[in-house]
């Protein structure tokens, strides 16, 4: 056992603090990460708030995580002392239902093991990226290219490939239209791969306050949804809506944004339920569906991807005694666009 200081929410809705907690010996397949850099999600302060239901704690957020290999177990094959690394927001599952064996370990049916605010199969408690190191099965580890620096790869290992995920799998490209729904934290990730994956990007935001950074980021479009002329003027436009907002939507409105056999896609979790009028679906044989991050291989491949494409998330680097207020900033849609914290400062 390691002893490597952290930040934690001792109970729900406390302030984080600084404290220490206990990182298990290596295994035969570990590797001991030393973190460098650890994104802020919004699903961080859900979980330290208990918005998503009944929680662990004493919590250690973090599952957005950059760092450097400095251990490795005797087993382990994929990985050696120095390699740059990333750790999102899974850190085991079974390995032997059917999604495990197809590489979607994240909707493992047995449950994959969450990296905070989970049990392992050890049944220890999970502690997250808001620390010093972290011990992660190779498994579950992804290479971070050289074309990508630690601190803004960080976030890509939740917001990247929440996005990237959907967009792919949606067949988001060449000749199709697709809306990115919220201009923040994952929005801004949402409308870079988006656009680098060829697709006509349209921005779909509360107000056109981000008009500028929108269009810079890539996106083609760019409409406020306060106002009601935009839902007269892009009815029936697209093929794919991927909404990131984490509030209740009028879903009705916006599935009349898209296109016959069109899907409108929840990466946004709302912590209250939504209710929805069936007939938004029936005209128009349109989907409402939702999807989690990605596996380890398309992690890894959407890695490569904006490595290959030149870019990771834009960031505000802040120091780990500026969590909390960086959470309440966070809640005020006051970032531009994702909150990495520099661990050295732990």
């Amino acid at each position: 056992m390691t002893t490597v200081a952290a930040y934690a929410a001792p109970a729900a809705k406390a302030p984080l603090e600084r404290t220490t907690i206990e990182r298990r010996a290596v295994r035969e397949f570990d590797v001991l990460i030393d973190i460098k850099f650890a994104g802020i999600c919004h699903s961080d302060i859900h979980q330290a708030r208990e918005g998503w239901g009944e929680a662990i704690f004493p919590m250690v957020p973090g599952h957005e995580i950059a760092g450097v290999v400095s251990e490795v177990g005797p087993g382990v094959t994929r990985f050696a002392v120095g390699d740059r690394v990333g750790v999102g927001c899974m850190v085991d599952s079974c390995r032997e239902c059917d999604n495990c064996k197809a590489g979607l370990e994240q909707y493992c049916t047995g449950g994959a093991t969450m990296t905070y605010n989970g049990v392992g199969r050890d049944g220890e408690p999970t502690y997250g990226g808001y620390s010093e190191k972290v011990v992660v099965d190779e498994n579950y580890v992804v290479r971070i290219p050289d074309g990508l620096k630690l601190d803004e790869a960080a976030p890509l290992l939740c917001a990247g490939i929440t996005l990237y995920s959907p967009l792919r799998h949606w067949n988001a490209g060449p000749g199709k239209k697709v809306a990115i729904l919220g201009m923040g934290g994952l929005g801004h990730m949402g409308v870079k791969i988006a656009h680098a994956l060829g697709a006509e990007v349209t921005v779909l935001s509360q107000s056109l306050r981000k008009q500028e950074d929108g269009l810079k980021l890539g996106a083609d479009h760019y409409y406020a949804t306060s106002d009601p002329k935009t839902f007269e003027e892009l009815r029936g436009s697209f093929d794919l809506i991927v909404s990131t907002v984490s509030a209740p939507l009028d879903f009705g409105q916006f599935l009349s944004l898209l296109k016959s056999d069109g899907a409108l896609v929840n990466v946004g979790a709302p912590e209250e339920p939504v209710s929805l009028n069936l007939f938004s679906l029936i005209g128009g044989r349109k989907t409402l569906a939702g999807s989690s991050i990605g596996g380890i291989r398309e992690t890894q491949e959407m890695l490569d991807f904006c490595a290959e494409h030149g870019f990771g998330a834009e960031i505000e680097l802040i120091r780990a005694d500026e969590i909390n207020e960086a959470y309440e900033r966070v809640l005020a849609s006051d970032v531009r666009y994702r909150f990495v914290i520099d661990t050295a400062t732990i």
